[in-house]
């Protein structure tokens, strides 16, 4: 929202209100400084002195509107504090449009005979972009390939499955099939009717029970091609297992589930989340991490930990919300807390540690 100017009545003015200009005296000293909030003491000054009226802002300045006003402290403090990301994975239009069709491709034609040619293809696509990149991090509000839900969800969760893979340390090899396994861990859903699939209101018992043989469902499409590893279509089967043993479809204890779908369930979980659905509005980035964070009961924990750190929130130069009511900007992330950035208030000019400060505990991103 911009800042207006406004001219209002001193009889209508509240407290918090934002002075926009200058009240002095007779001798010009400043009485109340532009930009002051007003309390109750300014109210009843300018009231007693017969002050008609004054000028106001209404609105928060944008935070294009803030850096152009910023000071020149300001300024140089960013500058200093300011540390690029991790290199993330970025995928040029031309790969994203070769991805989306493959992947279109894929959900669309699970009996065509280059079914595993055209995932293997997708899979090298991204294997390549993370190459190219040498990425180490993912932003997936970077990663839109597809308007379709199943489609960008299937390019989210295999992408950012890789890039766990990579932290987790797996060979090149492992690090492809694991995003194969991605791409196709709800294949089966091809196999679920629309209007269940896309319902818009709750679920009945038996429409969830169907919904929950998707992974089975996936698991026969591969295993009738004979074309792809256990490994693959383990992650397939078992992305909804918990270690709890309290998943589907069989309920798995820890020990029974395959590294890849451990690794796929989070990510899966995660960008289920943050995306809006028909039947659901979605979760603000960083209270999803927090809802990840606390489900150290059901997923596994090195891979949660390779996921912490290996997902950007708020990329460096972002503007963000403080709780303190103050727009910062994101100079340097910190790669073991993606929660807690350092940023530089675009008010006050102040450098918040958020993870290391500890005059900085009380304060969260909005």
């Amino acid at each position: 929202m911009a800042v207006k100017r406004k001219f209002i009545s001193t009889r209508l003015l509240k407290q918090g209100m934002k002075i926009d200009q200058s009240i002095v005296d007779g001798t010009g000293r400043s009485l109340i400084e532009k930009g002051a909030y007003l309390d109750d003491f300014h109210i009843e000054y300018l009231q007693g002195k017969g002050v008609g009226g004054v000028y106001i802002q209404e609105g928060e300045p944008d935070a294009d509107e803030l850096e152009l006003q910023l000071p020149q402290y300001t300024r140089e403090l960013i500058e200093k504090s300011r540390v690029e990301d991790r290199t993330k994975v970025t995928l040029t239009e031309s790969v994203r449009k070769r991805v989306n069709e493959g992947i279109q491709y894929l959900y669309n034609n699970t009996d065509s005979e280059n079914f595993s040619e055209a995932t293997n293809n997708v899979a090298n696509e991204l294997m390549k972009t993370i190459a190219d990149n040498d990425a180490v991090a993912v932003d997936i509000g970077m990663l839109k390939v597809s308007d379709e839900y199943t489609f960008k969800h299937s390019v989210d969760v295999a992408t950012m499955s890789m890039i766990i893979g990579k932290k987790h340390g797996l060979s090149n090899q492992e690090i492809h099939d694991l995003g194969v396994s991605g791409l196709l861990h709800d294949v089966g859903k091809s196999r679920i009717p629309n209007e269940v699939l896309n319902k818009a209101g709750r679920l009945t018992d038996e429409e969830f029970a169907l919904m929950k043989q998707h992974t089975l469902f996936g698991f026969e499409i591969l295993k009738k091609r004979n074309e792809f590893s256990e490994a693959i279509m383990l992650g397939v089967l078992q992305h909804h297992e918990k270690i709890n043993g309290k998943g589907y479809p069989v309920g798995s204890s820890a020990d029974k589930i395959h590294p890849f779908a451990k690794i796929i369930s989070v990510a899966d979980i995660y960008d289920a989340l943050v995306t809006e659905r028909p039947y659901k509005n979605a979760f603000p980035k960083g209270e999803a991490i927090e809802m990840i964070m606390a489900m150290t009961g059901e997923l596994d924990y090195d891979a949660m930990k390779s996921f912490l750190s290996s997902v950007i929130l708020y990329s460096v130069d972002s503007i963000i919300q403080l709780s303190n009511g103050e727009k910062a900007k994101v100079v340097e992330n910190n790669p073991e807390n993606c929660l807690r950035p350092k940023v530089v208030g675009l008010s006050s000019g102040k450098l918040y540690d958020l993870a290391n400060d500890i005059s900085c505990a009380s304060l969260i991103i909005q």
